[in-house]
């Protein structure tokens, strides 16, 4: 006996009304890739089996088995961005290239989740990370202009794409909206104090769980207390995190605690995450190391290093980049309120 789908999003009446924001979503990816041959990108079209899906700690991939001809079998994944591939152009030579393509990730479906989504990357060579940030700024104006949107919307909220774009670090953030000293509850070389931080949380009356790595208490304070204040009224540019917090982007040069990453918010949604990237491939093995030793403490798993890539790391040029989520973009420039409503073919539940 057959089962019936539990979303039968293929239904006549149900595509009916999801056509218009998909035909939506094709107008925005024509209008970017035209800002970005205007710019000089490349487009690029980096493989998604991978030997390594990404080193942080909590991005989860999808494994799968490769065979070969003399029915040998190795782990391969498919990955979780593109940016490994990416810097090996870089490392070979390109200077502004972009990619907009299917990335993966595990234990992620919600709203503003899904395992298989559609990533636009971009990285320029020889420039600064604000160089990026710009560029993302421009291509949400677009996505507006494209589909007429006044403004951004979701669930309620709203932020005007074209008013002065408001950039805040971290630190700032944090102080703002939720009382908490966080440079405080760091040495001044960016090591970092679990139980300094879970004081704080204490007098500014928030919950502590029995878990107190820093880490944990940082993302716990960005996501209740920091990212739901972010990108109302205009677009948020959140910059200069941790860099604990921070395994792929260089330092500021002002402040050892602090690197050169940020995110871009609207209506309380993350679209972009952005760095001026890391090029010291020693330091990268070493950052990697830790997040995958974390991955392991928590998740009982960890992935392997990319040696072709740390090996490309070092001839790598100076250089900033960001991956900006292509779906949840749609969602704001449309007013959808779930992401599968933007994807022409959603995966099944």
């Amino acid at each position: 006996m057959s089962q019936t789908p539990v979303s039968q999003w293929w239904a006549p009446h149900l595509h009916a009304d999801r056509r218009p924001i998909l035909l939506a979503r094709n107008r925005v990816e024509a209008a970017i890739r035209g800002y970005l041959a205007a710019e000089d990108f490349v487009l690029v079209d980096p493989p998604g089996l991978q030997r390594s899906p990404g080193n942080e700690t909590h991005l989860h991939a999808f494994a799968t088995t490769m065979i070969g001809e003399d029915g040998g079998a190795e782990t391969r994944y498919l990955h979780t961005s593109p940016e490994f591939s990416m810097k090996k152009l870089l490392a070979a030579g390109e200077q502004r290239i972009a990619s907009l393509g299917h990335v993966w990730r595990n234990r992620e479906r919600s709203a503003r989740h899904h395992p298989e989504f559609t990533m636009l990357e971009w990285y320029r060579a020889g420039e600064p990370y604000t160089a990026v940030m710009d560029d993302c700024v421009t291509m949400i104006r677009i996505a507006a202009e494209t589909t007429g949107a006044v403004t951004l919307r979701q669930r309620g909220h709203e932020a005007d794409p074209f008013a002065p774009v408001e950039r805040i670090s971290v630190a700032d953030a944090f102080r703002t909206h939720a009382g908490i000293d966080l440079l405080g509850t760091m040495d001044a070389d960016g090591n970092t104090d679990a139980a300094a931080l879970a004081a704080q949380m204490q007098a500014t009356g928030l919950a502590v769980p029995d878990d107190i790595q820093w880490s944990y208490l940082f993302t716990r304070i960005l996501t209740e207390k920091v990212e739901p204040r972010l990108g109302m009224g205009q677009i948020t540019i959140l910059d200069r995190y941790p860099a604990s917090e921070a395994a792929l982007a260089r330092r500021t040069p002002d402040d050892a605690r602090t690197a050169e990453r940020f995110e871009i918010y609207a209506c309380g949604v993350e679209l972009a995450n952005g760095f001026g990237e890391l090029t010291d491939a020693a330091e990268q093995r070493r950052r990697f190391t830790i997040e995958m030793q974390e991955k392991a403490r928590l998740y009982g798993e960890r992935y392997p290093l990319d040696e072709e890539f740390l090996a490309a790391l070092e001839i790598m040029p100076e250089a900033s980049g960001i991956a900006l989520g292509f779906d949840r973009l749609v969602m704001l420039a449309t007013g959808a309120s779930r992401i599968d409503q933007v994807i022409w073919v959603p995966v099944a539940e």
